[in-house]
C-alpha cells in the first residue's frame, strides 16, 4: 500500500512539473494576470515565462503585445491568426491550428505599460535567439532605451554570442548599463573609467545622464551630492524669481496692483499721508504704499532692499541627480577625456577636409596656372572646360554601365575632349588677343556664357548623375568624429597623380623645358628655335584637358550642370594668384592655403558656407596686397618682368 501511494504521488508530481513546464501550464499558474494584465501583477508572469527559457514563450510574447492572445470560456489562452466570425487559433505551445466560434472567447488587452513591460521581457528572450536578427533587434532596442532590468541577461548572453561584431556590441551596451544602474559602485567607477578612451555619441550621452543636475534653492545648503553652490548676486531678478517660484518669497508686486491698492485707499484726497497731487513719481507711490503695509492696510511692499536681503537668506545650489559623488567624480573626469579626445578628433577630421578641399582646388586651378603663367591670358572659360569633362563622364556612362570602366574611359577621354576645345578656342580666338588683357578676359567670358547655354541645349537644365563605382561609395571612418568619404580621398590621390605628371612633363620632356623657357624668357626662347605660337597652343590645350579631368573627378561628387564651372573659377583664380603665377608648386601652396582657410572659417561660422567663401576673397585681397606675386613667385615673363 505504500508503495502504491508513493508512485502515485511520483506520477502526480510528475504530472504537474510536465504541465508547469509548458507554456500554458505557467499562463494557466497566472491567469488572472494574463488575461486582466497590471503594470505591478505582470512582472510575476513576465518573471516565470523568462526563467522558464521556453522557445515559445518568445512569439508569444510578441503576440500579447500585438493584443493578438484571446481567452477561452474554459480558461486557456491561443493566439488568434485571424479575426471573423469564426476565430483562426493557433495553440501556444505546438502551434497546432483551430477554430472557435467567437462569442466562446474574449480578447486580452494590455495598456501601454504593460506593453512596455512585455517588450522588456521580450528583448531578454530575444537576446540568445537563435536568429542573428533577433538578437540584433535586441541590442538594438537595449541601445534605444536601456534600463537596469536588461543589464544582468544582457551580460548573460555575450558567452553564447557567435558573431564577433555582435559580440563587441553587446560588451559596449554592458559597460554603458553598468556605468548607470550597477548596483556596486566600484564596478560603475571602473566602467565610467573604461569609457573615457570612447569618443562616440553614445559614451557622451551616458557620461551626460550620469551628470544630469537640476538646480535648486533653500533656507541652508542640502544634504547630496552638491554639484555647485550659484552665485544669485549674478542675476538678482531670476535668483529672486526662482524664491517666489520655491515658495520661499512673495512675489514682487506690479505697478497695477500697487496702483489698485493705492486707489483702494484714498482717504480725504490722501494715501497713507501723502497727497493724491504727489503720487504722480513712483518713489511717492512707494512711500505710500510702504506707509498702507505699515498700517496693515497692504502687504508689505517688495523693494530692492527687501529681494536683496531674501537672496541672501537663502543658499542657491545645483544638485547632481546622482547621489554617489565618487560617482559623479569619475564621470567628470572621464567626460572630460573624452572632450579631450573629441577635440583632437575634430581637428584630424577637419584637417582631412581641408586637405580634401584643397586637393579639389589645386586639380580645378592646375590648368589655369599653367595657361595663365605661360600666356597672360585671363581665361573666363576655364570653369565650362571643367563642366564639358564632366558632360563626358556622363555621356560615357551612357554607353559603358559598369560604372568603374566607365570612368575609366571618361578620364582621358574628357582630357582629348577638352583638349581639342582648347586648341581650337585659342587658334580661333585667343591668338589674335595676345596682350590685351581686357578683350580676352571679355572674348573668354562671353565664350563661357555660348558654352553653358550650349549645355543647356544639350543635356537640359537638371542636373545630370555622374555615378561613381561601389568601391567609392560610404565613407573611410574612423570613430564618431573623424570620417572622409571614399570620392574624396581618390581625388585627394589623383590630385597627387596630377602634381607628379605635371611635374614630370615640365621638368623631364622637351616640350616641358620649352613651355620653362617660353614662359620665363620668350624672346630668347624664339631666339634658341622655340616656336612661341606652338607652345602657346599646346600649352592652352593641356590646360584645358586637364580641366576636363578635373572635371570627371568633380563631377562624381558634385551637381553636374551647365553652372557648375561658375562655382570653381573664382577659386581657380584665387589659387593661382595666391601661390604664384605659372608655378605648379604655387599653385599647390595657394590650394593649400585656401583649402585650409576656408575649412577654418567654416568652423568658425559652420551654418554659413557663402559666407566662408566671401570672407576667404577678403582675405585673400588682403593677402596680395602684400605679396602681390604669391607664394611662389617666378622670376621672367610669368611675373611680370619681360
Amino acid at each position: 500500500m505504500r508503495r502504491l501511494i508513493f508512485a502515485t504521488l511520483l506520477v502526480l508530481c510528475g504530472s504537474f512539473t510536465a504541465h508547469a513546464q509548458t507554456l500554458q501550464g505557467i499562463l494557466q499558474t497566472h491567469v488572472d494576470e494574463v488575461a486582466k494584465p497590471s503594470r505591478r501583477g505582470v512582472a510575476i508572469v513576465l518573471d516565470d515565462l523568462v526563467a522558464s527559457g521556453l522557445p515559445q514563450a518568445t512569439p508569444f510574447l510578441e503576440q500579447w503585445a500585438e493584443r493578438n492572445v484571446w481567452q477561452r470560456d474554459d480558461g486557456l489562452f491561443f493566439i488568434v491568426t485571424d479575426e471573423g466570425e469564426t476565430l483562426t487559433l493557433k495553440d501556444v505551445d505546438t502551434g497546432a491550428a483551430l477554430s472557435g466560434a467567437k462569442e466562446a472567447f474574449s480578447q486580452v488587452r494590455p495598456n501601454g505599460g504593460v506593453r512596455r513591460a512585455i517588450g522588456t521581457a521580450l528583448v531578454q528572450f530575444q537576446l540568445s535567439d537563435p536568429e542573428i536578427s533577433r538578437r540584433q533587434a535586441a541590442v538594438d532596442s537595449i541601445a534605444r532605451r536601456g534600463t537596469a532590468e536588461q543589464l544582468a541577461p544582457l551580460r548573460a548572453s555575450i558567452a553564447g554570442e557567435t558573431d564577433p561584431d555582435l559580440r563587441a556590441r553587446k560588451e559596449q551596451l554592458v559597460n554603458f548599463l553598468a556605468a548607470r544602474f550597477s548596483d556596486d559602485a566600484a564596478e560603475r567607477i571602473a566602467a565610467i573609467k573604461g569609457l573615457s578612451g570612447d569618443i562616440s555619441v553614445e559614451t557622451r550621452a551616458v557620461l551626460n545622464q550620469i551628470l544630469t543636475i537640476k538646480d535648486g534653492v533653500a533656507t541652508q545648503e542640502p544634504a547630496g551630492n552638491i554639484a555647485a553652490l550659484r552665485d544669485p548676486t549674478q542675476d538678482p531678478e531670476a535668483a529672486y524669481a526662482e524664491l517666489v517660484a520655491a515658495k520661499l518669497a512673495p512675489p514682487r508686486q506690479t505697478a497695477s496692483e500697487i496702483r489698485a491698492v493705492l486707489e483702494a485707499n484714498i482717504d480725504a484726497g490722501r494715501v497713507g499721508g501723502v497727497p493724491l497731487a504727489q503720487l504722480n513719481t513712483i518713489p511717492a507711490r512707494e512711500q505710500a504704499y510702504a506707509a498702507l503695509a505699515a498700517a496693515d492696510l497692504a502687504p508689505e511692499l517688495i523693494t530692492e532692499a527687501y529681494r536683496n536681503s531674501a537672496i541672501d537668506a537663502h543658499v542657491f545650489y545645483t544638485l547632481y541627480d546622482e547621489d554617489d559623488a565618487t560617482v559623479t567624480a569619475a564621470a567628470e573626469a572621464a567626460l572630460a577625456e573624452v572632450e579631450a579626445r573629441v577635440g583632437r578628433a575634430t581637428f584630424v577630421d577637419l584637417t582631412l577636409d581641408a586637405l580634401s578641399l584643397a586637393s579639389i582646388f589645386f586639380l580645378a586651378a592646375i590648368g589655369l596656372a599653367i595657361t595663365f603663367g605661360v600666356m597672360k591670358v585671363i581665361n573666363m572659360a576655364h570653369g565650362e572646360f571643367i563642366m564639358m569633362g564632366a558632360y563626358t563622364g556622363f555621356v560615357v556612362q551612357q554607353f559603358i554601365p559598369n560604372y568603374t570602366v566607365s570612368i575609366l574611359v571618361a578620364l582621358p577621354l574628357a582630357f582629348v575632349v577638352t583638349f581639342g576645345a582648347g586648341v581650337l578656342m585659342e587658334r580661333l580666338v585667343i591668338r589674335h588677343l595676345y596682350h590685351r588683357p581686357l578683350e580676352t578676359l571679355l572674348a573668354t567670358f562671353g565664350i563661357s556664357i555660348a558654352l553653358q547655354q550650349l549645355a543647356k541645349n544639350i543635356f537640359g537644365t537638371q542636373a545630370r548623375p555622374l555615378t561613381s563605382p561601389d568601391w567609392l561609395a560610404g565613407a573611410w571612418v574612423l570613430n564618431d568624429v573623424v570620417q572622409i568619404s571614399y570620392i574624396r580621398i581618390a581625388i585627394f590621390v589623383l590630385a597627387f597623380i596630377f602634381l607628379g605628371l605635371i611635374l614630370f612633363i615640365l621638368k623631364r620632356t622637351r616640350l616641358g623645358l620649352e613651355v620653362r623657357a617660353v614662359t620665363q624668357n620668350p624672346g630668347m626662347a624664339s631666339s634658341m628655335g622655340i616656336n612661341p605660337d606652338r607652345i602657346n597652343m599646346m600649352t592652352f590645350g593641356l590646360g584645358s584637358g586637364i580641366a576636363g579631368i578635373a572635371g570627371v573627378a568633380i563631377g562624381l561628387y558634385a551637381k553636374v550642370t551647365s553652372e557648375m564651372g561658375a562655382d570653381y573659377i573664382v577659386q581657380s583664380f584665387m589659387t593661382v594668384v595666391v601661390g604664384g603665377v605659372g608655378n605648379v608648386w604655387g599653385t599647390l601652396a595657394g590650394a593649400t592655403l585656401i583649402g585650409f582657410g576656408q575649412k577654418g572659417i567654416e568652423w568658425l561660422n559652420p551654418s554659413n558656407t557663402l559666407a566662408a567663401q566671401t570672407y576667404m576673397i577678403l582675405l585673400v585681397i588682403l593677402f596680395i596686397q602684400f605679396r602681390p606675386r604669391g607664394i611662389v613667385a617666378l622670376k621672367g615673363r610669368a611675373a611680370g618682368d619681360d
